[in-house]
């Protein structure tokens, strides 16, 4: 089962505001695990960086200067999602600005129902608490230290460990790996053996027990 895991950075929060996406990555999975086959792309948003936006994913003018615009990379982002389930965080807000920019181009929209939104995934799963994708990564012991500036691709690879904790983790044993190839393999997990508590009485606690019995009139104990 093909799914393809989601994240863009954008100018700002509102494409009908005329905020544009600036980072667009896409990582496939194979039944819920990575292939190791990913896309992204910089892009320019032909219009200035406001400084909330760049404050949040470092990304500047002069760095995207010379990024291709979006209609120079829509056609080789739909060929890698294809057809199969987005897996997004909070998909609404990327699909809204996919669909605003898949709109100038007069291209087909994505409907929102073909995504998994893991912020419902996980709402669901733990009513009342935090679904930010720093929150999960914390609740499943996710290493993201590297996320000091949100990143695409960063986001993605967070986001794909995240996703399969959500649908029941790992198997128990277990540990999954890359290949030289890119393909996906487990390997057993050695375990640590604790020993075992004792669990049979002291000698202080026996003689503690037969004074109790002592004070009951014919126990069934000693009969």
């Amino acid at each position: 089962m093909r799914e393809i895991v989601l994240d863009t950075e954008t100018t700002g929060l509102d494409p009908a505001k005329g905020n544009r996406i600036v980072e667009l990555a896409c990582l496939e999975l194979n039944h819920r695990l990575p292939t190791g086959k990913v896309w992204r792309e910089y892009i320019n948003p032909e219009c200035p960086m406001p400084d909330e936006a760049r404050a949040i994913h470092g990304l500047g003018d002069d760095f995207l200067a010379d990024k291709p615009v979006f209609a120079d990379i829509a056609d080789g982002f739909l060929e890698f999602i294809g057809d199969d389930p987005l897996v997004i965080h909070n998909a609404k807000f990327d699909i809204g600005f996919l669909n605003a920019e898949l709109s100038r181009l007069e291209k087909p929209l994505i409907p929102l129902d073909r995504t998994v939104d893991t912020v419902h995934l996980a709402r669901r799963r733990f009513p009342g608490a935090q679904a930010s994708l720093d929150a999960l990564c914390k609740r499943f012991e996710i290493d993201n230290s590297a996320r000091s500036f949100h990143g695409a691709l960063l986001d993605c690879e967070l986001l794909a460990e995240v996703y399969l904790e959500l649908r029941g983790g790992r198997q128990p044993g277990f540990e999954l790996k890359m290949d030289g190839a890119g393909a996906t393999v487990t390997q057993t997990l050695r375990r640590q053996v604790r020993e075992a508590h004792p669990h049979a009485p002291s000698p202080a606690e026996l003689q503690a027990h037969e004074a109790m019995l002592a004070e009951l009139t014919d126990p069934i104990w000693k009969a």
